[in-house]
């Protein structure tokens, strides 16, 4: 019975999280032309943010380290918006320049790491640093290949934008630095 009662709180609090979070873009269309969503950006919207709570969730469920429950909120924050920023406007360009689906590979990289780390923090450190890493390498590419000249981005843009991603992936690696060394006290 406590089980079913806090897998319900579980996914409640997301939900509820995730429809306050939709009201904001919804109430803003009642009263200005500049906010202009369809039914499909609040379905996509809608998963990214459940997702994203209900995950955050269920990693933290039973974790009572402060620093590894800061480490992966802020973790999956980022992810979250490296996606979201992606996909409304585009890292390089517009969203539909095909560079910006190069972007999945940050992504990809901490599902996989995440999972190889077995969600340990000394792991996720690393795989949040290999994400940067990414990031950091994905802008060089753009740089070299002119894609400032050819997407509509600026080298200033560019270098911004990545740096900014590049930036919040160090600070969650660092977090979770923080989280083994705290874990290695507790112990």
């Amino acid at each position: 019975m406590k089980t079913e009662h806090n897998l319900i709180r579980s996914i409640t609090y997301p939900a509820a999280a995730t429809a306050l979070l939709l009201l904001i873009p919804f109430i803003a269309m009642q009263f200005t032309a500049e906010v202009a969503w369809t039914l499909s950006d609040f379905i996509i919207a809608g998963i990214l943010l459940f997702g994203t709570g209900l995950t955050y969730t269920f990693i933290t469920g039973k974790s009572k380290n402060f620093a590894y429950r800061i480490a992966i909120g802020f973790a999956l924050f980022s992810g979250l918006l490296l996606i979201w920023v992606n996909t409304a406007v585009g890292l390089i360009g517009s969203e539909s320049n095909e560079f910006n689906l190069l972007y999945s590979f940050v992504i990809f990289t901490g599902l996989i790491g995440a999972f190889l780390s077995k969600f340990k923090p000394r792991g996720l450190m690393f795989t949040l640093f290999s994400m940067a890493g990414i990031q950091a390498v994905l802008s060089t590419i753009a740089l070299m290949t002119g894609m400032s000249q050819l997407a509509g981005s600026s080298v200033i843009e560019i270098l911004t934008v990545n740096g900014f991603f590049f930036t919040l992936f160090v600070i969650a690696g660092l977090l979770f630095r923080n989280a083994a060394e705290e874990s290695s006290y507790q112990s």
